[in-house]
């Protein structure tokens, strides 16, 4: 009973997410329990919709809110796989501890060490599409990037520039004494995850469209993209996930089910070299956090892409 209660009530969340009208905005959190410490008076507050202007720019931010909340259903040209920016990104990247567009905007530009340049922030966003949604980066003047980045802009319009506020990206949550084990790993993953993600990651449709992301497969995000580090899933899983009880899982416990998410194979890196994982291991995942792309787990050798 307690399993279907879940599942009824995260899919009536995400399914009024996919399918609202015009995708209206809320002003209130659209998660009934905060992540850790999400809820605590230091985290900056991003500001209401109602005190947004009616006028050309107030269209702007509503219309890369859509595009945020609604991104494959809204941009198809430039989303591969089933992903939405607010799956990443949780409460319409309003959540702390959940990389809030608030505490991102601000920062930027930036240097960032995957392509090894000073980035802006409309760079950073085209990067979300290549990796996290696996498609093809729209233009740095397009509408969907304008809109993306202008939401954002309103997002952290109060917060000050080139400040790192509390809650912003994934705390960080150090790798245990124990490493990780994929074993244990799926363990979690049945008692924790599958009721929403599905036994086999594919995540849960309704019609056409994911109400629920799913987690490898062809349809999740690909070798490229930073959820793939082991690292960085386990903070996003400590801090975010289960949804609802955010927090419940301990460290090992969410060290030990991001290796078994990421030990599933995903679409290629999009910066594969000469057709070479060995290769793309080398230059680009050697020294990008715990990974196992390029790896061989069980005989088997991880980062061979999925269509």
């Amino acid at each position: 009973m307690k399993r279907d209660l879940l599942l009824g009530f995260s899919l009536a969340l995400l399914t009024a997410q996919a399918y609202g009208a015009a995708v209206a905005m809320e002003d209130q959190s659209q998660l009934r329990e905060p992540a850790v410490n999400a809820a605590h008076p230091g985290y900056f507050q991003p500001p209401a919709e109602s005190e947004l202007p009616d006028n050309a720019y107030g269209k702007m931010v509503r219309d890369g809110y859509a595009l945020f909340v609604d991104t494959k259903r809204l941009a198809p040209k430039f989303v591969g796989n089933g992903l939405n920016c607010s799956n990443c990104h949780l409460d319409q990247g309003r959540l702390a501890n959940s990389a809030p567009l608030w505490g991102a905007y601000p920062m930027y530009p930036a240097y960032r060490k995957k392509n090894n340049k000073v980035n802006t922030y409309a760079e950073r966003l085209q990067g979300c599409f290549q990796f996290s949604m696996n498609g093809t980066p729209p233009a740095a003047d397009s509408y969907e990037i304008t809109a993306l980045s202008v939401y954002s802009y309103w997002l952290a319009s109060k917060a000050p520039i080139a400040v790192e506020l509390p809650g912003r990206g994934y705390p960080e949550v150090p790798q245990p004494a124990q490493g990780y084990d994929l074993a244990r790993g799926e363990q979690v993953y049945r008692a924790q995850c599958a009721v929403c993600h599905g036994d086999n990651g594919q995540g849960q449709k309704v019609g056409a469209d994911y109400v629920m992301p799913p987690l490898w497969g062809k349809d999740s995000y690909n070798w490229g993209a930073g959820m793939h580090r082991i690292n960085t899933a386990a903070s996003f899983i400590k801090y975010n996930m289960p949804l609802g009880k955010a927090g419940s899982l301990s460290d090992q416990q969410a060290w030990d089910v991001a290796a078994f998410v990421n030990r599933h194979e995903r679409p290629q890196d999009p910066r594969l070299v000469e057709g070479s994982i060995e290769k793309t291991r080398l230059k680009f995942h050697a020294n990008d956090g715990v990974n196992l792309y390029g790896q061989t787990v069980d005989g088997v050798l991880i980062g061979q892409g999925i269509r």
